[in-house]
C-alpha cells in the first residue's frame, strides 16, 4: 500500500530501532529517566525557551498548554478549522473548563486585524473574557500552509499589548521552518507555550514535546499526571524522538518536493481541484465539487487499488507526504488518482 492519509503513519526505521533498543532509561515520574530529561531540555533550547515536558500526543501538549494560559470560566480564540478546537475533541472544555470562539480564515492563515476586533479581554462580570490566542504552524485543516512569520509578529505583539497569552500548536512546526528558513528560535519568541511534534514529520513512534517558562511546565508536570499522562521509563520513547531531531529534520524538504510534484501532477487534470499555491510543504488538498466524485468513495476506489487517501468531508481529500514513501510511490498514487479522477472528466 502506498499510504498517503497523513504523516503520522511512520513506522521507525532501523537507525532509530537500534536507538530505542539501547536506550539509557529511569522512572521520569520521579525525574529519574535521562533521555527524557535530555530531550525535554534540548527542544526548549531549541526554541529559546526555559524547559519542555515530554507528553505521549500532541493533543494532550496542547491541552496542558492551554491549561496553564486559562483559567476555568475563561476563553481561548483561534480560527473554525484549527485542531485545538476541531479534533481534540472538546478537551479544553471537558478537562479545563475552557470555552472557546472562533472566526473564518483562508487556509488557516490570520490576520491579526480580524483578531483585534474579535477577543474581549475584559468580559467583566456578563461576557467571557479572552485570556489567550492559539495560532496553528503548519496548519493542519488548512492543507500544510504555512502561517507567515510576519503575521505570528503581530498577534504576538498585539497579544502582549493587551495582556493576552499565545499558544502555537507547532505539530508540524518542522515543516514550517524548513520550508521557510526560518529559525526554530524565531518562531519561539511568537508563543508563549508551544507544542511540537515528534511523531508526524519526524518519524518517531510516539511523542510530542511542550515548551514554555520553568514555571508553567512545573505545573503542566503536576496536571500530565493528574491526566495519567506520567510515565515510568519512558526513555525508548525520547530515544526515538532524540534519533528524529539528529536525522530527520532536513529531510522534510524531501516529503515537500513529493507533495508539489503530486499536487502539480493532479491539478491539470480540472481546474480548481488543487489550489497550487496552499502546498506548501508535505501535504496536498484536492477539492472534489464539480468533479463528480465525493471524498469517501474516491477514497475507497483509490485504497482497491493500493493507495491510501484520506476523505476529511464531503468533497475534501488530503494527501500527506512523508518519509515512508518515495519516489515510486508518488508515481503510482498519481497513476491511480489520476486515472480514477479522469475516468469521471471525460
Amino acid at each position: 500500500m502506498v499510504d498517503l492519509r497523513s504523516d503520522t503513519v511512520t513506522r521507525p526505521s532501523a537507525g532509530m530501532r537500534e536507538a530505542i533498543a539501547s536506550a539509557d532509561v529511569g522512572d521520569d515520574v520521579y525525574g529519574e529517566d535521562p533521555m527524557l530529561n535530555e530531550i525535554e531540555q534540548r527542544v526548549a533550547e531549541m526554541f529559546g525557551h526555559e524547559a519542555g515536558l515530554f507528553t505521549p500526543t500532541g493533543s494532550l501538549a496542547n491541552q496542558l498548554g492551554l491549561r496553564m494560559l486559562v483559567k476555568p470560566g475563561e476563553e481561548i480564540v483561534c480560527d473554525s478549522q484549527a485542531h485545538i478546537v476541531r479534533a481534540e475533541l472538546g478537551a479544553a472544555a471537558v478537562f479545563s473548563g475552557i470555552t472557546s470562539r472562533t472566526w473564518e480564515t483562508p487556509r488557516g492563515i490570520i490576520e491579526v486585524d480580524q483578531i483585534k476586533g474579535f477577543v474581549r479581554p475584559d468580559g467583566g462580570p456578563h461576557l467571557v473574557s479572552t485570556t489567550a490566542i492559539a495560532l496553528e504552524n503548519t496548519h493542519n485543516f488548512g492543507g500544510g500552509t504555512i502561517q507567515p512569520i510576519d503575521r505570528m509578529h503581530a498577534v504576538r505583539n498585539f497579544a502582549t499589548s493587551i495582556g493576552l497569552a499565545v499558544h502555537l500548536d507547532g505539530a508540524r512546526l518542522w515543516n514550517a521552518h524548513v520550508a521557510t528558513g526560518v529559525s526554530l528560535r524565531e518562531y519561539g519568541t511568537t508563543a508563549d507555550t508551544i507544542s511540537v511534534c515528534l511523531s508526524k514529520g519526524l518519524g518517531a513512534p510516539v511523542g510530542s514535546v511542550l515548551v514554555s517558562t520553568a514555571e508553567r511546565i512545573a505545573g503542566a508536570r503536576v496536571w500530565r499526571k493528574r491526566y495519567g499522562g506520567g510515565m515510568r521509563q519512558a526513555g525508548v520513547l525520547a530515544a526515538a524522538g532524540l534519533y528524529a531531531l539528529d536525522h530527520n529534520i532536513d529531510r522534510l524538504s524531501e516529503d515537500h518536493a513529493r507533495a508539489t510534484r503530486l499536487g502539480e501532477a493532479i491539478a491539470v487534470l480540472s481546474e480548481g481541484i488543487v489550489d497550487l499555491d496552499s502546498v506548501q510543504t508535505n501535504m496536498v488538498v484536492l477539492e472534489l465539487a464539480g468533479t463528480g466524485w465525493k471524498a469517501a468513495e474516491l477514497a475507497a476506489q483509490a485504497r482497491e487499488q493500493g493507495v491510501l487517501i484520506s476523505a476529511l468531508g464531503p468533497t475534501f481529500v488530503r494527501l500527506v507526504t512523508h518519509l515512508d514513501l518515495d519516489d515510486d510511490d508518488i508515481d503510482r498514487a498519481i497513476e491511480v488518482v489520476s486515472s480514477l479522477l479522469a475516468s469521471r472528466s471525460a
